[in-house]
């Protein structure tokens, strides 16, 4: 049921705004272990030459994957 329906007074509706707000906005952290030289080289080359950041590139690399596995169905689609 939605606030307004329920009778939910303005600091309630703004309060479930500011925590669905956190909820997106929150980060984790990966450690990857075992990662090949090789690989780690070839990708810092990949980011440099695309002026990205290790971090923003694998970032794309990850959002375009999961795309292509939700577009092909094999991936419930993200938000």
């Amino acid at each position: 049921m939605h606030p307004l329906q329920a009778g939910a007074t303005l600091p309630a509706i703004m309060a479930s705004k500011k925590e669905k707000e956190e909820l997106e906005s929150e980060t984790g952290t990966w450690i990857v272990k075992d990662v090949p030289r090789d690989l780690m080289h070839r990708v810092k080359i990949a980011a440099a030459i695309q002026r990205k950041t290790l971090k923003q590139l694998l970032f794309d690399l990850t959002e375009a994957h999961l795309e292509e596995l939700e577009r092909k169905g094999m991936l419930p689609k993200g938000k």
